[in-house]
């Protein structure tokens, strides 16, 4: 092992001969003698292991050069969702519109209008751009956005609550991702909780008992990533509004994943916004980058004499948008208002594809896959279902249509993690010992990238 170690060449050497290579001159030098030191190092580090190791000076540079492209590269990447989960939340839940992400563009390389008043000439408010809007699309009297909607329920919380008591149903005492539950949300905002009724029965009567002179409000939570179904009861919004008003106290409501049109799959319907707000909540928490189809939000819609206490509460500034974020908020918004967000909105477009459409599209595909039959490939369309994701629209199955593929010359999940690591991953299922291509949410530019590098799989399995 120690004759082995000595063979290591000298990074002095490695250096020279990697500086015959014109393109290193375009790295800094300290970054290139790391990536050579780091390659020596490791290499040293197996041999010590017993392992077997090339040690020649062509090996040592290549390790240093992908080294160096890490480095370089952004691990922040676009990938192919072929997986049909639309609202996938480890994949950025919902894509952006054309014109959301336009806006996106438009401000991100220089100076914007975040916070200047074109008309006045003075300081405005960074709120101003989407709070007009979503008042219209939702009949709130006003409108406030912060990064998410955990936030937007800690700040109605922190604003309106603060030491006083929260009722909420203990059917709706939710778990959202990354183990956030609604107990430890108000236990940060410091509202005190209150559970009334049981798991699967919570009725009008169990609220009127509950509120005492330290209530501060009622929490509605939409159990919008789970069902309990069988024997269930929750009282009807409107009553429980009309019993909180008589008793002087506001409703809240966190819809979660939020909608502002009509959704409906599998015989469930997911209420909108503007349905709460017209049934007499005072306020409504939603998110932004899920069924709405903007980037990441919080949104706060109802009456203004609450939102102008969130206003004046310093956890705003901390939870507050950025303007990349609001620009593609404001640009989805105006897809609602003056485009059709059924056709323009891609969330809204995919939840909403026929069967006919997706047998369409996979058919597509397979059509452009079948130059694997060359190589051995068997491809075949398969009907599959998948789940909105992001918690919404929950236990329903939307059926859809895929292509199958099984690989001659190497295994179905050597074919999925080559697809998985791929220059533009793309990320598929296995499923029956094949790699399915789930066509929900795929663009004609996805398909092409499916294919390419399926070919380039295939014509080197098979050499």
């Amino acid at each position: 092992m120690q004759e082995k170690l000595k063979l290591i060449p000298a990074i002095d050497r490695l250096l020279a001969e990697m500086y015959k290579d014109p393109a290193v001159a375009e790295w800094p030098r300290d970054l290139v003698v790391t990536a050579l030191r780091e390659a020596a190092a490791q290499a040293r580090q197996r041999l010590r292991a017993g392992e077997d190791c090339d040690i020649s000076v062509a090996a040592l540079i290549a390790a240093a050069w992908a080294r160096l492209k890490q480095t370089g590269g952004r691990s922040l990447r676009k990938v192919v969702n072929a997986t049909g989960v639309v609202l996938h939340t480890n994949l950025g839940r919902a894509p952006l519109s054309a014109r959301a992400a336009s806006a996106v563009r438009d401000v991100m390389e220089g100076y914007c209008t975040l916070e200047y008043d074109l008309a006045t000439g003075q300081r405005g408010t960074r709120y101003a751009h989407v709070v007009d809007r979503l008042c219209a699309l939702t009949g709130a009297e006003d409108a406030l956005v912060v990064n998410n909607n955990a936030a937007a329920v800690l700040l109605v919380l922190s604003a309106l609550a603060s030491g006083r008591e929260v009722i909420v149903s203990r059917g709706q005492l939710v778990e959202i991702g990354g183990s956030f539950r609604i107990p430890e949300v108000m236990q940060q905002g410091g509202a005190i909780l209150v559970e009334v009724g049981t798991t699967n029965k919570t009725h009008l009567a169990d609220f009127a008992n509950a509120i005492t002179a330290n209530t501060a409000a009622i929490l509605k939570v939409h159990t919008s990533n789970y069902r309990i179904v069988g024997f269930t009861a929750q009282p009807d919004t409107a009553k429980l509004v009309k019993l909180a008003h008589s008793r002087g106290i506001p409703v809240i409501e966190d819809l979660g994943s939020g909608t502002l049109v009509p959704l409906a799959a599998g015989g469930w319907n997911e209420p909108t916004v503007r349905e709460s707000i017209a049934a007499g909540v005072d306020i409504v928490t939603f998110s932004g980058d899920k069924l709405l189809g903007a980037g990441q939000a919080g949104i706060i819609a109802g009456r203004r004499r609450y939102i102008e206490i969130m206003k004046k509460h310093p956890l705003l500034r901390a939870l507050r948008m950025d303007k990349l974020s609001l620009a593609a908020l404001e640009g989805t918004l105006i897809d609602y208002t003056v485009g059709d967000p059924l056709r323009d909105v891609p969330v809204q477009r995919m939840l909403r594809l026929s069967r006919d459409e997706l047998a369409e599209k996979a058919a597509a595909l397979k059509e452009r896959l079948t130059p694997l039959h060359a190589y051995g490939w068997d491809i075949d369309l398969v009907e599959i279902s998948a789940q909105a994701g992001g918690g919404s629209l929950p236990a329903v199955d939307l059926a859809g249509w895929g292509v199958a593929v099984r690989p001659q010359g190497l295994s179905t999940a050597a074919l999925e993690r080559y697809l998985r690591q791929w220059r533009v991953p793309i990320v598929a299922r296995i499923q029956d010992d094949q790699v399915v291509f789930d066509v929900r949410c795929l663009t004609d530019e996805d398909a092409g990238l499916i294919c390419q590098a399926c070919l380039e799989v295939a014509k080197g399995a098979g050499q």
